[in-house]
């Protein structure tokens, strides 16, 4: 059974996107390429806007799970506030705060724990947490965690890893993977490179951060329902994500705009936080 522990020296040793890039850690070319490769692969080109708050939100923003700093800018850009970032390892803390230099936005850093954060209840307007709680052993206590130090009417965001058409449907199509395998599919770097050849999804979506990723979850629509509704009024569900750059191919825009509505790997939540009864 992997530990809180686990997952925080993986990624303390392995902060996302390092591994995957020639540029130095923390240089504005690393940031640079990094925010490139989210909106082209992660969103197949354009940052969806329904990832950042309505302006009634704006105030108090905590992203949750913050990496290297990509949701820091990008909501702090979006809405000219100082953003509120915590992450669960000093190196992601490092690499954020410095693109927050590089980048002009203003921000407050602290290292949580998303199981057990230390903010007061009712602290923030909006919480942002994307590919976050999926890599911890109780996710769905992070979910209350998340409601907990919201305020009254407060709102977020929240994706997690989606168990799509593919994954649900590996046993039969495993075939397919091996074949793409065999002409050079991968993800670069990381310990990922067979990726494509594995049968086990739980495997594929552990994988998919890297071949010492203790714990990667994947979820149906209705498994994220179902952990989000004690807590929250489920607004709007969305989906994200083909990953175009793993492929021994180049594939034209059009299609990966497609691939990313039809087969996503993401599903997205935006989120009200319930009134007590």
């Amino acid at each position: 059974m992997k530990t809180v522990k686990d997952v925080r020296e993986f990624w303390e040793n392995s902060p996302l996107w390092t591994g995957e890039t020639s540029h130095q850690a923390g240089t504005r070319e690393f940031f640079e390429e990094h925010r490139k490769t989210v909106v082209q692969d992660c969103f197949a080109g354009a940052l969806d806007p329904r990832t950042i708050p309505e302006k009634t939100n704006q105030d108090k923003i905590l992203d949750l799970g913050c990496g290297p700093g990509f949701w820091v800018i990008e909501l702090g850009q979006a809405t000219q506030q100082e953003i509120h970032a915590a992450d669960l390892t000093e190196a992601a803390i490092q690499l954020a705060r410095r693109r927050t230099e590089i980048f002009g936005v203003r921000a407050k850093f602290a290292v949580e724990n998303a199981e057990e954060l230390t903010f007061p209840s009712g602290t923030f307007s909006h919480v942002n947490c994307q590919g976050v709680i999926h890599h911890t052993p109780n996710t769905a206590q992070c979910v209350s965690e998340i409601a907990r130090v919201l305020r009254t009417n407060g709102t977020a965001s929240i994706s997690v890893y989606y168990k799509n058409v593919l994954l649900r449907n590996w046993k039969i199509l495993s075939w397919v993977g091996k074949v793409l395998f065999s002409f050079g599919a991968r993800l670069k770097g990381r310990g990922r490179e067979k990726i494509f050849a594995e049968d086990d999804i739980n495997e594929i979506v552990r994988l998919y951060d890297g071949g010492g990723n203790p714990i990667g979850k994947a979820y149906s629509k209705n498994e994220f329902i179902r952990m989000l509704e004690p807590h929250f009024e489920v607004k709007e569900i969305f989906y994200h994500f083909f990953p175009a750059r793993s492929l021994p191919f180049s594939i034209p825009a059009f299609l990966h705009r497609f691939l990313d509505r039809k087969m996503p790997f993401m599903i997205y939540a935006t989120l009200k936080k319930k009134s007590k009864v």
